[in-house]
C-alpha cells in the first residue's frame, strides 16, 4: 500500500513540473496580451467618460463627463448613417460570398461529381484571401479610378461619358467594396462549409436515398439543418469583420468615404468614423466609440457561444 502511494506520488509530481513548464510557454503570450491589448482595452474604457479634445492649439480637459460622451455619440446622426453604410457594404459582400460558398462547398465535396483538378481549384479560391486587403484595395483602385482600365473601356464601349468616374458614384463605390470583401473571403467560407458537410454522417444520405429522396431533399433535409452551426459561426464573424471594415472603403476613397450626397458620406464606415475622430484629437468621443463597437463585437460573439455550444448541449 505505501508502495502505490509512493508511486502515485511520483506521477502527481511529474504532472506538477510538466504543468509549471507549460505555464512558463504561456508567459510572452499573456505579457503580450496584457501590454498590447488588456492596458489599452481598460484605458479606452477609462477615457470614454472623460471630456478630452483638442480646439485649436487648446487642451479641453480631461474632465469626467460621465455617459455624456455616449448620450452625444447616439444624439449624432453620423453613428446611424454611417452605421448603415457599413451594413449595406457588408450585405452587398455577404450574400454572394455565402451562396457561391455553398455552391462550391456541395460541389467539391460530392464524390459523384469526380472534379478534376479538385485541390487546385481549392488552392486558387482560397489565394484572394492570402493577399492583404490594402493590395487588394489599391489594384481596384488602379482599376476603377477616373483613369483606370476598366473605366476607359466603358468609356469607349460608349456606355458612359468621358467624366464618368465608377468612385464617383454611390452604389458603383459601394458595390466595388462589396465584391473586394466577397473575393477576399468567399475561399475561406468555402473550406469552412466543405469542412462541415464532410463531417456529415455519410450514413445518413445512404438511408435517405433508400427511403426514396432525391438530392435536393437530401441537401434541404440533412445538409441544411446539420450545417446550422457552421451557418451561424460564418455568420456572426463575417457581421464582426464588417463592422470592422475599414482599409478596402479606405483606400478606395482615399480615407474620405465619398461620394458626398447632401451632407451624408456614403461610404463612410463605424471604423473609419473612429479613425476621424482620433485624427481631430477628439479622445472622449473616440473611447465612447471604441467601447459602443467592442460592446457590440462581445455580445454577438456571446451569441456565437451560446447557440453553438447549447446545440452541442442538447445533443449530448
Amino acid at each position: 500500500m505505501a508502495k502505490q502511494s509512493n508511486v502515485v506520488g511520483v506521477r502527481r509530481h511529474r504532472a506538477v513540473r510538466y504543468n509549471k513548464w507549460g505555464l512558463i510557454f504561456l508567459i510572452p503570450f499573456f505579457s503580450v496580451y496584457l501590454v498590447f491589448n488588456l492596458v489599452p482595452l481598460v484605458t479606452t474604457i477609462y477615457r470614454s467618460f472623460f471630456e478630452y479634445y483638442r480646439e485649436g492649439r487648446k487642451w479641453i480637459g480631461p474632465n469626467f463627463v460621465g455617459i455624456q460622451n455616449f448620450v452625444k455619440l447616439f444624439s449624432d446622426s453620423r453613428i446611424w448613417d454611417y452605421g448603415m453604410n457599413t451594413l449595406i457594404m457588408w450585405v452587398i459582400g455577404f450574400v454572394p460570398q455565402i451562396l457561391i460558398s455553398l455552391l462550391l462547398a456541395s460541389w467539391f465535396s460530392d464524390t459523384r461529381f469526380k472534379i478534376r483538378g479538385a485541390s487546385f481549384f481549392k488552392t486558387v479560391i482560397y489565394l484572394p484571401n492570402l493577399i492583404m486587403a490594402a493590395a487588394f484595395a489599391m489594384m481596384f483602385y488602379s482599376l476603377f479610378n477616373s483613369d483606370g482600365y476598366i473605366t476607359r473601356i466603358v468609356q469607349q464601349l460608349g456606355w458612359a461619358d468621358d467624366n464618368f468616374n465608377f468612385l464617383n458614384t454611390v452604389w458603383g463605390t459601394r458595390i466595388l467594396v462589396g465584391f473586394m470583401n466577397f473575393l477576399m473571403w468567399f475561399g475561406n467560407t468555402t473550406i469552412l462549409l466543405m469542412a462541415g458537410i464532410m463531417g456529415i454522417d455519410v450514413s445518413l444520405y445512404e438511408a435517405a436515398e433508400v427511403d426514396g429522396a432525391n438530392s435536393r431533399q437530401r441537401f434541404w433535409r440533412i445538409t441544411m439543418p446539420l450545417l446550422k452551426p457552421i451557418f451561424v459561426y460564418v455568420f456572426i464573424t463575417s457581421l464582426i469583420g464588417g463592422i470592422q471594415m475599414f482599409d478596402v472603403p479606405a483606400i478606395l476613397t482615399k480615407n474620405a468615404g465619398t461620394p458626398l450626397v447632401g451632407t451624408k458620406w456614403t461610404s463612410m464606415t463605424l471604423i473609419m468614423y473612429l479613425r476621424q475622430t482620433l485624427t481631430s484629437r477628439d479622445y472622449g468621443t473616440s473611447g465612447a466609440l471604441s467601447v459602443v463597437l467592442f460592446a457590440i463585437t462581445g455580445i454577438l460573439s456571446l451569441v456565437v457561444y451560446r447557440l453553438m455550444y447549447s446545440k452541442k448541449a442538447k445533443e449530448a
